[in-house]
C-alpha cells in the first residue's frame, strides 16, 4: 500500500503546484479564480482520504519514510485542506471587489492567486515531511512565501509589517536550524546517518540520546518555532502582519500557518518527553503559553484596530494549546487538539466577517465600526457566531477545549498556572465583549446602507458558521478517533 502512497502524496503535491503554473500562464481573472478554486477543491478531496487512511491505519509513509503522517498529522493536514478551499471561495468575492475598485492591478491579482497556491504548497508539506530538515525547509518557505502576499499592497505600513515579519520570522528559525541539527547531532550515533534527521529515528532512539543536548536543542526549537507560532515574547510581528495582509491572508496565517508551527513544536516535545520525560519541555511550554495569553489579554481588552484584535486572539489561543502540550496527560492533549481544530475554524470566519466589514465600512478602526446587524444582518449574525465561539462560550467547543486543558492542570497539580489562565480569559472574554457589543449592536452612521457584499462573501462564512456551531455540539466519530490516536501518539502511549 506504501507503494501506492508513494504516487498520492506527490500528486497531493503537485495539485497546488500545478495550479500556480496554471495561473501564471493563463492570468485571465475569472479563470485563474476557477483554477484556484478547482485546485483547493481537489487538494480537499485528496487531504479527506488521507485522513481517512490514517483514521483506518494509524499511519502512512512514502518513499521508504520520507513522507509519514499519522493522527497528529492529520490535525495538521484537515484544516490546511479545509481552510484553503474555503479561503478560494473567498477571495473570489474579496479579491475580486480589490481588483474591481482598483485597489490591485491584473499583475499584483495574478501574484495574489500565484503566493496563494505556493502557500497551500508549502504548509502541506510541514506535517507530511518525516524528515525534519525539510520540515524546517518547509517552514521557513511558508515565511517567503506569506511575505510576499503580506506585501501584495504597495503601502508603507504593508511593506513595514513584512519586513518585520520575515526579519524577525528568520531569526527565529535560525534558531530553530540550530536546535534541529543539535538534534540531528545527537542521533548520528544510534543510527545511521541518512536515517538521523528523520523523526521516527528520533522517536525510537530517544532514550539512547544524549539528555543535555536535548534539552538545549529544544530551547533553541521552542525559541524558533515559538516565534512562528506567534508565542510571546516572540510573537512581535504576527499582530502586524495578520493586520495588514489581504483578509483571505489572515484567515490562513492564523487559522493554519499557526498550526504548522504549533505541529512542530509537538513532534519535538515527544523526542524530549521520550527520552527524558515530559517535565522539562512540558514545563517551558506551560511557561510560554501562559506568558502569551498575559500579553494578549492586556492588547485584546485596549485594542482599537478590528484586525489587530483577532491577531492577538490568534497569540491566545496558541498560547492555550500550548499550555495544554504543557500540562500533558491524555485529557490536557485531548483538548489541546481539538483546541487546535475548533480554533482553525472559528477564526477564519472572524478573519471573513471582519474583511467584509471593513470593506463595507471603509475602515478596520472599532470605533467607527457600528450597528453591523443593522446594515449586514447576515454578516453581523456570523461575526457575533465567530465572536462567542471564539471566546470559549458554551456550547461552541472552544468551551469544551479549554474545559478539558482546565481539568489536566487540576489533575496535575498546576494550580498557580491555572489562576493565571482564569484571569487571563476573564479579561480576554470582558475586552471582546465590549467590542463585540459596541461594533455588532451600536448604533449606525446614517449614511451607511444596508445590505451584503455579495453571495461569495457570505457563503463561506456560513460554511464555517455552521462548522463552528456543529463541534460544538457533536464530533464526528472519525475526528473523535483522530483526537484519540493523537491524544495518545503525543503522550507517548
Amino acid at each position: 500500500m506504501n507503494g501506492n502512497f508513494d504516487y498520492f502524496v506527490i500528486s497531493l503535491l503537485l495539485t497546488p503546484v500545478i495550479s500556480g503554473v496554471l495561473v501564471t500562464v493563463l492570468r485571465k481573472k475569472r479563470t485563474i479564480e476557477v483554477i484556484t478554486a478547482t485546485s483547493m477543491g481537489l487538494v480537499l478531496i485528496q487531504c479527506l482520504f488521507l485522513v481517512y487512511e490514517i483514521s483506518s491505519k494509524k499511519s502512512i509513509s512514502a518513499f521508504g519514510e520520507f513522507f509519514y503522517a499519522d493522527a497528529v498529522s492529520a490535525f495538521v493536514i484537515l484544516p490546511i485542506a479545509g481552510v484553503g478551499f474555503i479561503t478560494s471561495l473567498y477571495s473570489i468575492n474579496y479579491i475580486g471587489r480589490q481588483y474591481d475598485t482598483g485597489v490591485l492591478d491584473q499583475k499584483r491579482l495574478v501574484r495574489y492567486y500565484q503566493g496563494f497556491n505556493a502557500f497551500i504548497f508549502t504548509m502541506l508539506l510541514v506535517p507530511l515531511s518525516n524528515n525534519i530538515g525539510i520540515m524546517w525547509v518547509a517552514i521557513e518557505a511558508t515565511t517567503l512565501v506569506s511575505v510576499l502576499l503580506i506585501m501584495l499592497y504597495v503601502k508603507e505600513s504593508a511593506i513595514e509589517a513584512s519586513w518585520k515579519y520575515l526579519i524577525v520570522a528568520t531569526v527565529g528559525l535560525s534558531f530553530a536550524l540550530f536546535g534541529i541539527i543539535l538534534f540531528n547531532y545527537a542521533n548520528i550515533g544510534s543510527t545511521s546517518p541518512d536515517d538521523a534527521t528523520n523523526w521516527t529515528s528520533l522517536l525510537r532512539n530517544a532514550k539512547s540520546l544524549d539528555p543535555n543536548i536535548i534539552k538545549i536543542a529544544f530551547v533553541f526549537v521552542l525559541v524558533g518555532l515559538g516565534t512562528k507560532a506567534g508565542l510571546a515574547p516572540m510573537h512581535t510581528w504576527l499582530p502586524d502582519a495578520h493586520s495588514e495582509a489581504p483578509t483571505p491572508v489572515s484567515a490562513l496565517l492564523s487559522g493554519v500557518l499557526l498550526n504548522c508551527a504549533i505541529y512542530g513544536i509537538i513532534r519535538f516535545h515527544m523526542i524530549s518527553s521520550a527520552g527524558m520525560g515530559s517535565g522539562f519541555s512540558g514545563e517551558l511550554l506551560i511557561i510560554l503559553g501562559v506568558i502569551s495569553m498575559g500579553i494578549a489579554a492586556v492588547s485584546i481588552y485596549f485594542q482599537k484596530d478590528m484586525k489587530r484584535l483577532l491577531a492577538f486572539s490568534s497569540i491566545e489561543h496558541m498560547g492555550i494549546i500550548s499550555v495544554a502540550i504543557g500540562f500533558g496527560g491524555f485529557l490536557g492533549i485531548y483538548g489541546g487538539m481539538l483546541h487546535m481544530i475548533n480554533h482553525s475554524v472559528a477564526k477564519p470566519l472572524m478573519f471573513f466577517a471582519s474583511g467584509t466589514i471593513s470593506q463595507k465600512y471603509e475602515t478596520k478602526a472599532i470605533s467607527k465600526i457600528r450597528g453591523i446587524i443593522k446594515t449586514m444582518p447576515l454578516t453581523g449574525a456570523l461575526f457575533l457566531i465567530g465572536g462567542l465561539a471564539i471566546i470559549g462560550l458554551p456550547p461552541f467547543g472552544i468551551f469544551l477545549s479549554e474545559f478539558f486543558v482546565l481539568s489536566s492542570g487540576f489533575d496535575n497539580g498546576q494550580f498557580v498556572a491555572i489562576l493565571f489562565m482564569l484571569v487571563f480569559l476573564v479579561v480576554i472574554f470582558a475586552g471582546f465583549i465590549k467590542h463585540l457589543v459596541s461594533m455588532i449592536f451600536g448604533t449606525p452612521e446614517k449614511e451607511m446602507k444596508k445590505g451584503e457584499l455579495g453571495k461569495l462573501s457570505i457563503i463561506p462564512m456560513i460554511i464555517l458558521g455552521v462548522l463552528t456551531i456543529v463541534l460544538g455540539i457533536y464530533l464526528p466519530d472519525h475526528l473523535k478517533e483522530l483526537t484519540n490516536d493523537a491524544s495518545r501518539i503525543i503522550g507517548g502511549k
